[in-house]
């Protein structure tokens, strides 16, 4: 299968006032042509970070390591290398961005229209006719209604659900070949979440994108993801198919994960929530950082970060508990059935 991105050793640091951030440490990905890859993990995990890192939205105090491979015009070429100008020519054209918050996105009093002519135009050389036309059969192809007059309004005209589309439209402007979704679901209504994910899929079955959703909700992948890498103090600590999570899921955090959804809290009449909170990573532990959270941790947890564990071609695991030398200890029930 091609690999549309390949990220190796990745690492990304801040330096700040209080000391030196390691945001992502050591992290090792690839997304291949028209797949849904799930990033999931709590809040303050590194997953947005992981995602600007790819398209170099950083700001001047970050510290990036490692090498994101990617294909411009045909040659291979390593994002971390690129000077911005570079990046200026990619971002669009390769890779298409929607984050989390719509009216952050677009401007509140330019029309929607102008707004995705303005991406158009940015990076291909067509008259302002050509571009409009694109503009509306964009706005067509993510579900606006009456693109035609739409064109000319501005957000405030639009609900929230229709403005994450109005910013989905510019992110596909330029057809990249990755879209990058960050928590794109957050402020909208579970209808409405439901439609946006219907037509991501649609489009992806129309395009062939392959698309890389940020989220900290395993409900959300499941619905959407083809694979999934569960994130946590920086770090991957589990990838895998859909199927291998949601029923073969072998690292603890994983299975914390799947014992918060609330629809098993509806099942069970209990809401399972993860004990503690995400370590600073500021002075991240010696040795794995969910150690002290683990209720299955063993020693060598909290002096020697687990290797990675290959369970198949597919799914790996970050953690000592698959070491030949560990107790057995069987995956909680919700862990084995798919609790959603």
């Amino acid at each position: 299968m091609e690999h549309l991105l390949s990220i190796e050793n990745l690492s990304v640091s801040f330096d700040t006032k209080d000391g030196i951030v390691h945001a992502v440490r050591d992290v090792s990905l690839q997304i291949n042509r028209g797949e849904t890859l799930a990033i999931v993990g709590e809040s303050g995990c590194g997953k947005s970070v992981f995602c600007r890192s790819v398209l170099k939205m950083l700001p001047e105090n970050a510290d990036i390591r490692g090498k994101i491979l990617t294909k411009i015009h045909e040659k291979e070429q390593d994002i971390i290398r690129l000077s911005e100008r570079e990046m200026c020519k990619i971002r669009g054209t390769n890779f298409g961005m929607v984050f989390q918050d719509p009216m952050a996105a677009l401007n509140p009093v330019i029309p929607i229209g102008k707004q995705i002519i303005e991406a158009i135009r940015l990076h291909q050389k067509i008259s302002k006719k050509e571009a409009e036309k694109k503009a509306i059969e964009l706005l067509e192809l993510v579900g606006i209604d009456n693109p035609q007059t739409r064109i000319h309004q501005q957000p405030h005209f639009f609900s929230g659900g229709m403005r994450q589309r109005c910013v989905l439209a510019i992110a596909l402007a330029l057809s990249p070949q990755i879209l990058f979704a960050d928590e794109p679901t957050t402020a909208l209504d579970v209808t409405v979440q439901a439609r946006l994910f219907d037509l991501l899929k649609d489009i992806q079955k129309k395009t062939g994108i392959a698309i890389i959703i940020v989220t900290h909700d395993l409900s959300v992948a499941a619905r959407i993801a083809d694979r999934v890498a569960i994130m946590y103090a920086g770090k991957i600590v589990e990838t895998g198919t859909a199927e291998e999570i949601f029923y073969q899921a072998k690292h603890p955090y994983t299975w914390g994960l799947l014992g918060a959804l609330p629809s098993l809290a509806l099942k069970t009449g209990e809401l399972k929530a993860i004990q503690g909170m995400p370590p600073s990573l500021i002075n991240p532990p010696q040795g794995d950082a969910f150690a002290v959270r683990n209720e299955y941790a063993l020693a060598i947890d909290y002096t020697t970060p687990p290797p990675v564990f290959s369970l198949s071609e597919t799914h790996k695991a970050a953690t000592w508990l698959l070491d030949k030398r560990a107790p057995h200890i069987p995956a909680p029930y919700y862990a084995q059935k798919n609790p959603l």
